[in-house]
């Protein structure tokens, strides 16, 4: 592990790499944010936001939290959305889950967890939706997995469904909304290419905020 002192000597070798290349770094790193991509993903330490997806400090918009929930009452996660697509005017938003996540596991044991059991029951309320599925999955680590997936779509719809999101896309056709998994055995970053305007087609038929008439025809397009 690396020493508290040490993260200063290390912050400084950061500051003087990143001057050697570009000596304005910092100077344009100051004036604004205009990223294009809203990260929401895990806390989990393993799991670096640009590092992973190979981007500057500057280009992501991040939110983490355990196990990359997207709950509606949680006014943290949602005035990120928020801020991140009415003021950022971000073009892609990003749900991204790990293989391997702590709050996924978690939720898969039936027992009581504490003050994390209201967070941790909107993964049990995704495994109770598609209990069918995972039951008939008999290896363990494979159902755990697929559990991560399913996961991230469902907060990737939650996400679909907020206002802010609806009425964005109709005028401007974004922010498009994305569902990954991050493999930390082999590094790579899986799209799970869910299908934004079919889900969004869906939904409205519930969860219509736009207040105006939707602008896709019977083909979703």
């Amino acid at each position: 592990m690396v020493g508290y002192e040490q993260i200063f000597e290390r912050n400084r070798k950061w500051v003087a790499d990143k001057l050697a290349k570009d000596a304005d770094f910092f100077e344009k790193l100051a004036a604004d944010q205009t990223p294009d991509y809203l990260y929401i993903g895990c806390s989990d330490s393993r799991v670096p936001a640009n590092e992973i997806m190979g981007l500057e400090p500057g280009d992501v918009f991040v939110h983490r939290n355990v196990a990359n929930l997207v709950n509606n009452t949680d006014l943290n996660v949602m005035a990120v959305i928020n801020f991140a697509v009415k003021h950022l005017h971000v073009k892609h938003i990003i749900v991204c889950g790990h293989y391997n996540c702590g709050g996924v596991k978690a939720a898969m044991q039936p027992k009581d967890m504490g003050i994390l059991n209201p967070w941790l029951r909107s993964i049990r309320d995704v495994y109770r939706m598609h209990a069918a599925e995972l039951d008939a999955i008999t290896d363990e680590q494979k159902r755990y997995n697929r559990l991560v997936e399913l996961n991230v779509i469902e907060q990737a719809t939650n996400i679909i469904k907020t206002a802010n999101v609806q009425k964005s896309f109709q005028k401007n056709n974004y922010p498009i909304v994305h569902g990954w998994v991050f493999d930390l055995h082999s590094g790579i970053l899986i799209d799970l290419d869910i299908n934004f305007k079919a889900i969004l087609k869906d939904i409205q038929k519930i969860y219509d905020l736009t207040g105006i008439e939707s602008e896709y025809n019977e083909d979703g397009e």
